[in-house]
């Protein structure tokens, strides 16, 4: 598999390419728009409302066709939001990628959002939102995010409340499309084994109706809170406990290191610390996690874990703890070439994921980023000496701690 490249082609597409040999191809449209620029509670959850019903039909094509067309060749559409961008787009066997882009290009210029689907669709999203309230392990970041970010529009969840996606309209719903579905706000990405020069050919023929540019939203940069310590009371069997601080964002120098630390702390393998101290030596959680959360502008580190409402002082004490001794006590050089060995691995499996990497690459590059490769992750993980990785360890350690508990 090839590098990824970032092509800016004759229309003003961007266009970020990966030749990957093979009988897959995967091809979208990430926009650099997403719930954190909804800036009013009335339009709370439109990024997602669109992502939604995009699907429900264009002046030329029916739902039933949209639906169907990339099912037809056993492929799939798909789309997704998040806090700053909006994605769409499609995973099909190698030689589709036409009917991929015209789709693709059909949505993002003329999706109409017709009113009896709308209105089908805010039933949808009105169970997701259930659903996901019933999910205290997931809901509980929505819970931490509007105390953290509260008077930015960071802090309200990507699906909105019943109240607000009631009052968004199709009208508000083609205002945003033409607004944020730009070629300047977005990067189309392709990642399979037709060449350059055909992928390139075949997205400025199939998305030449995109207008060139819009009137995105501005953003400000939060006021992340000092320092708060909330418990609710959400009536589980269990304790629900996130913990967090700030670290950088997407464009933080110390992105790589924080990385590593955090990896080493709640990452995927049974041998991260906190793991080893509150599961596999008390058993007293199943889940343990430390994450990243990395933004344009700012980003946070969270702990996160679910115990028996008996066993919660205790595992806020060893989190603690163990934070403590990571800050207070350097790797030696062996042990930290063994993280990163594993680190390393752990990313060669990810990057294994064509669908992932397309899409990340796509992102990286919206932001100006490099996509990320093998190559320059190994060269910046080998560039982190034990003094580092304490260094970080330090700031998690000692920054004013945000604790939200859910019991």
């Amino acid at each position: 598999m090839d590098g990824t490249r970032l092509l800016t082609l004759p229309g003003g597409f961007r266009l970020a390419y990966t030749h990957a040999p093979g009988s897959t191809e995967f091809a979208g449209l990430t926009v650099n728009a997403g719930s954190r620029d909804e800036l009013t509670p009335d339009v709370y959850g439109l990024a997602h409302m669109v992502e939604h019903t995009i699907f429900k039909g264009t002046p030329r094509r029916s739902d039933a066709y949209i639906l169907n067309r990339m099912e037809a060749v056993g492929g799939e559409l798909n789309a997704f939001t998040t806090k700053e961008e909006t994605t769409v787009y499609t995973a099909a066997p190698a030689g589709n990628h036409r009917r991929s882009a015209d789709l693709i290009g059909e949505l993002a210029a003329h999706a109409c959002f017709p009113a009896r689907k709308m209105q089908l669709e805010r039933e949808v999203i009105a169970d997701e939102i259930d659903s996901y309230l019933d999910s205290p392990a997931e809901a509980i970041y929505d819970s931490f995010d509007e105390l953290m970010f509260a008077g930015n529009p960071l802090a309200h969840n990507i699906l909105g409340t019943k109240e607000s996606i009631a009052g968004i309209s199709s009208e508000t719903c083609c205002g945003y499309l033409q607004r944020a579905f730009t070629r300047s706000n977005s990067v189309y990405f392709y990642l399979g084994p037709e060449s350059e020069e055909r992928v390139a050919a075949t997205v400025e023929r199939a998305l030449a109706d995109l207008p060139l540019s819009g009137a995105p939203a501005a953003r400000t940069a939060p006021q992340l809170a000092a320092g708060f310590s909330e418990r609710l009371n959400a009536d589980r069997h269990q304790a629900h406990a996130l913990l967090g601080v700030p670290i950088g964002g997407l464009h933080d120098d110390n992105r790589a290191v924080n990385a590593l630390a955090v990896n080493i702390l709640g990452g995927p393998g049974m041998n991260a610390l906190l793991n080893l101290q509150l599961r596999e030596r008390r058993g007293l959680v199943y889940t343990v996690e430390a994450s990243t959360a990395l933004y344009s502008d700012c980003g946070l580190m969270t702990i996160y874990f679910g115990c028996d409402h008996d066993d919660l002082r205790r595992c806020l004490r060893l989190v603690s703890s163990t934070l403590n001794r990571f800050a207070d006590k350097p790797l030696t050089l062996r042990a930290l070439q063994a993280y990163k060995r594993q680190y390393l691995g752990q990313l060669t499996l990810a990057l294994d994921n064509k669908e992932q990497r397309a899409i990340n690459s796509a992102r990286a590059m919206l932001h100006g980023l490099t996509p990320p490769s093998l190559a320059a992750t190994a060269e910046r993980l080998e560039a982190i000496t034990p003094d580092m990785l304490r260094e970080a360890a330090e700031r998690l350690a000692s920054a004013p701690q945000r604790t939200l508990i859910l019991c």
